[in-house]
């Protein structure tokens, strides 16, 4: 039961941000292609675990734009509050049966940090892949978190800045009527 109460909080706090199927956007594409670069990795994306797929608000070295959620890596991820890291898949019992690991894409290396909200949820991840084994050091893994806070840190303004624009036409809206009904008073008075 909790973990069901858990999900839908987190599929809820998703929602809010209302990021999901929106265009390519600068700001993350800067971001996904930054990861490749310092870490030196062919793959780097920012996903959304939605409740039935994964969806990549960025891609950098990947042309889907999102996979199922099941036998999604970033599911397993968000799991964590630490890097999530798999070095060799091939190896790793977590990842023997994945398709993206067996199957022709070749997936080696995965690690990925958490997107978690001010409020603890964890709606997806900042994640880097490879198709040969790899390893990060403690330096990396942080460097990796401190990718997914900056994600996050975007995500939260643009979330303040909606909800103040909906404040302020609703404000706007209130100050009409306000006007209106004045408007309205005096007519009556004349």
């Amino acid at each position: 039961m909790t973990q069901t109460i858990t999900e839908t909080g987190r599929l809820s706090a998703l929602q809010r941000y209302n990021i999901l199927d929106t265009p390519v956007d600068g700001t993350f594409e800067r971001m996904t292609a930054m990861a490749a670069k310092v870490f030196n990795m062919p793959i780097a994306i920012i996903s959304l675990v939605d409740e039935d797929r994964i969806w990549f608000k960025s891609r950098h070295g990947l042309e889907a734009n999102q996979i199922d959620r099941n036998p999604g890596l970033c599911a397993s991820a968000i799991l964590s509050d630490e890097v999530y890291i798999v070095e060799d898949a091939r190896r790793d019992p977590r990842t023997l049966a994945n398709p993206l690991v067996a199957g022709e894409f070749g997936l080696q290396f995965y690690a990925a940090a958490p997107l978690i909200t001010h409020d603890g949820h964890k709606l997806g991840t900042f994640c880097i892949i490879d198709r040969k084994p790899r390893y990060l050091t403690e330096a990396q893994k942080l460097i990796l978190q401190d990718m997914a806070a900056i994600v996050m840190d975007e995500m939260e303004l643009r979330l303040a800045a909606l909800t103040s624009l909906a404040e302020n036409a609703r404000q706007t809206a209130e100050a009409l009527r306000r006007v209106a009904e004045l408007e309205k008073q005096l007519a009556t008075k004349s």
